[in-house]
């Protein structure tokens, strides 16, 4: 194998993975009449695994109960569940083909792999209950709100960044 084969592939331009992006999210619109998102796929699976535990409480639930639908099919065959697992194959073969595949913790030399493990966790978790209570995702807020105009979404993506910025500072030294 020559070392040209074994390099990995330079990222794509940004600006042209917008653009195609951009076209993903027409597409989205135009194909399955609404935009992306990512948050409904985990909220639709725990749905999904929460009545197969405890039939009675999620049909009960009103929560649990809109994201289940009528009974007249699986709640998992809903178009965002096999977007997001769209998203890792993508993702997966992606990394393959430009042979960046790699299994590693990205992470400063100032802190341990479990404690990046534990504060990704804990990042992840809050992003799932702010997710929620924002009615999405940074995906569908920011995507497919931006994309409507929608004024929530901007101001909901102003956030995201100030709040980012604002804290930057103090995750800073960990990777550096």
């Amino acid at each position: 194998m020559n070392q040209e084969t074994s390099s990995p592939q330079p990222y794509w331009n940004s600006y042209w993975a917008g653009f195609g992006l951009g076209l993903i999210l027409l597409a989205s619109f135009v194909i399955m009449g609404r935009g992306l998102g990512a948050s409904g796929a985990f909220t639709t699976a725990v749905a999904t695994a929460v009545h197969a535990v405890a039939p009675a409480h999620a049909e009960n639930n009103a929560f649990y109960a809109e994201y289940l639908g009528d009974g007249s099919r699986s709640p998992l065959k809903d178009w965002l569940v096999f977007e997001v697992l769209g998203v890792f194959v993508g993702g997966f073969l992606s990394g393959v083909l430009a042979n960046r595949l790699k299994f590693t913790v990205e992470k400063g030399p100032h802190i341990n792999t479990m404690s990046r493990l534990i504060l990704a966790f804990i990042g992840g978790g809050l992003m799932g209950i702010g997710a929620k209570i924002a009615l999405g995702c940074t995906s569908g807020q920011a995507l497919t709100g931006g994309a409507l105009l929608n004024v929530g979404s901007w101001a909901f993506m102003w956030c995201v960044f100030g709040g980012a910025y604002a804290v930057a500072y103090f995750f800073r030294k960990q990777w550096i």
